[in-house]
C-alpha cells in the first residue's frame, strides 16, 4: 500500500490533484499533519520548523495544497529551499509532490495576509538540477545550487481561474 502525506490538510481530505492518474486516496494510507487542532490533523506540526517530523524516503506522495504559499517568506531562499529540501527527503525515489498554490496574478495571491511567497512555473525551474544545466550562464536564471542539492523534475502543470497546480518527481539520487 502506498503512503501519502497530505500537508497543511485543514478539513480537507480528499485528491485535488491526480497522481498516477489516481483522483483519490481510495486503497491508499494517508496521514494529515496541520497547525491547527481543530482540524484533527493525525500529526500537529509548524511547516516551518525543520527537520519535520518523518524519516527519510517515508512517502510515496505529498499533496499540499493551498499551504506552499504560507511558509517562509518571498527572496528567502533559506526557507524556500528548506521546505523543498524536507518534501524531497521525506519522498522515496520518483515519489511525487502534487501542489496547488494561488496563481501570480490572482487576488489570493497577496490579498490573503497569511500569504508569505508566490510560487509559480519559474519557482519550479530552481528545484530541476537539469534546468541548472541548461540554464545557468545562458538565461537570467540565479545559481543556488550551493544551496539547493535536492533535485525535483515537473511532470504537470495546470492552471484555473485562481491556482497554478502542479506535480513534480522526486529524482534521487540528484543529477548534481
Amino acid at each position: 500500500m502506498s503512503r501519502v502525506l497530505l500537508l497543511g490538510c485543514g478539513s480537507r481530505r480528499e485528491r485535488a490533484v491526480s497522481v498516477g492518474g489516481r483522483k483519490s486516496f481510495e486503497g491508499q494510507e494517508v496521514v494529515t499533519l496541520d497547525i491547527e487542532p481543530i482540524h484533527n490533523p493525525d500529526l500537529l506540526w509548524d511547516l516551518n520548523i525543520v527537520p519535520w517530523p518523518f524519516q527519510d524516503n517515508s512517502f510515496d506522495e505529498v499533496h499540499a495544497y493551498e499551504l506552499l504559499e504560507h511558509l517562509g517568506q518571498q527572496g528567502d531562499i533559506w526557507s524556500f529551499f528548506g521546505t523543498f529540501a524536507e518534501i524531497h527527503r521525506i519522498l522515496r525515489p520518483e515519489g511525487r509532490l502534487a501542489a496547488t498554490v494561488p496563481r501570480w496574478d490572482s487576488m489570493w495571491a497577496w490579498g490573503d495576509p497569511g500569504h508569505t511567497r508566490v510560487i509559480n512555473e519559474g519557482s519550479l525551474a530552481f528545484l530541476s538540477q537539469e534546468q541548472y544545466r541548461l540554464q545557468v550562464g545562458k538565461t537570467p536564471m540565479a545559481d543556488y545550487r550551493s544551496v539547493w542539492k535536492g533535485d525535483f523534475e515537473p511532470t504537470w502543470t495546470g492552471f484555473t481561474e485562481h491556482n497554478f497546480m502542479f506535480t513534480l518527481r522526486a529524482v534521487k539520487p540528484a543529477r548534481l
